[in-house]
This record gives C-alpha cells, sequence and structure tokens, in this order.
C-alpha cells in the first residue's frame, strides 16, 4: 500500500496576495476545510473554511497571515502519519510539503480513509474482537502470544480509545469461532467490550439471568 498513489496535484495553492472573495468563490464549489497558501512559491500555510466566513471579502489573504495554520505532510510520509496529521488539525485535505517548501500536492481524506479500508485488517476473512484494560497493564506482545497460543493468526490490532487509564484494542483474528481465545483473554484479565456472538461466557450469563428471571417471576 503506497499512499503516494493518492497524491493529488489539481487542488489549487492560493497566493498569499490573492483576495478571500477569491478563497470564498472556492470553498463554494468544494467541500474541502482548508487551503493551502503560499508567499513567492512557498509554503506558508492553511487558511480554515471557518475563519475565512469571519473575515472581509474585499481583503487579501496577507492580512490574515498570523491566522494560518501551518500543519503539512512530507512526501516520504507513511500513511499513518498522514492519518494522525489528518486527525489532530481537524481537516480533510492536507498539504505536501517538499524539503525546498513548496507543495507538490494534496492528501484528500477520503482517499486516505479507503487506502485503510483496503488493508487486510477488513479483507481478510475473520473474527473481531474489542478488548479493554488498563494502560500500563496490556502489551501487544501478550495480545499476540495469547491468541497464537490458542493456534489462531493475528491479521491485524489497533487502538480505537483510551480515556480514564484504560485502553480499547480491537483486534482481528483469522478465525470466526472466538469462544476459547476470548476465555484466555479473560485469564489474563482482558475486558472483553465485543465479541462474536458465539461467547460461550456471555450465553452463560443470559441462560442464568433468563432462569433467574423466571424464577422471580414463579
Amino acid at each position: 500500500m503506497q499512499i503516494q498513489d493518492s497524491i493529488l496535484t489539481t487542488v489549487p495553492v492560493f497566493k498569499v496576495t490573492d483576495s478571500l472573495k477569491e478563497v470564498i468563490q472556492y470553498f463554494n464549489q468544494t467541500a474541502y476545510s482548508h487551503v493551502a497558501v503560499e508567499d513567492d512559491g512557498l509554503y506558508i500555510g492553511m487558511l480554515e473554511k471557518n475563519d475565512v466566513d469571519n473575515y472581509g471579502a474585499d481583503k487579501i489573504i496577507e492580512e490574515y497571515r498570523c491566522q494560518l495554520a501551518t500543519f503539512f505532510a512530507r512526501p516520504e510520509a507513511s500513511w499513518l502519519d498522514v492519518l494522525e496529521l489528518f486527525s489532530k488539525n481537524e481537516a480533510n485535505v492536507l498539504p505536501i510539503v517538499n524539503n525546498e517548501g513548496k507543495v507538490v500536492g494534496h492528501y484528500d481524506l477520503i482517499d486516505v480513509v479507503n487506502l485503510f479500508i483496503d488493508t487486510p485488517f477488513f479483507t481478510e476473512p475473520g473474527g473481531i474482537l474489542v478488548l479493554a484494560k488498563g494502560i500500563k497493564d496490556y502489551s501487544f506482545s501478550e495480545i499476540a502470544q495469547i491468541v497464537e497460543s490458542n493456534n489462531l493468526k493475528l491479521i491485524g490490532a489497533f487502538i480505537t480509545d483510551s480515556r480514564n487509564d484504560v485502553i480499547q484494542i480491537t483486534i482481528k483474528i483469522g478465525a470466526t469461532h472466538l469462544n476459547e481465545v476470548i476465555q484466555s483473554f479473560r485469564r489474563y484479565n482482558y475486558t472483553i467490550l465485543y465479541g462474536n456472538d458465539d461467547d460461550q461466557f456471555l450465553e452463560d450469563l443470559k441462560e442464568r439471568s433468563d432462569y433467574l428471571d423466571k424464577y422471580l417471576n414463579v
């Protein structure tokens, strides 16, 4: 998967001497959150659509230079680096700036997300588990060891949430019957937030709950 294959060269770069009226017209024609701005051919920052709405259309970009955000990706950046930049800057377009300071293209958030969707994590058959554990207590090597000790293949894993010192990890395993590996994770004090419907532990709890309901209603 080469993210560089997704570089767009058709997204315009505005000059610092351009009028905000031109920028507003462009924003009205596109769904992009930002536009890149250059001064004498060198990148100086990104102008945000939400900010432009508060500026005078008769002004030029130069008058708002200090309001420009300065995020960008390097041509050699990995797709994970690019995704992080999109997330941190709440943008859906990202300029690519070379070592000379020139904008050589852009990434579109939709294109990058589609690259992620095309990875084996989503395309390979298997089952999904969502685990939770203390942020100081988990390790990816331990997760891999638990999966492999059950003679299963770990296709992928990534952190999907982190709050209150608890980490949430989503993993994909090359099998759909995951009851045994679920029990293994519980023995290692992982909480199962999401698992396959054949989780025997949850089924047992449900049966006991149904029995208790019947008993109380007698």
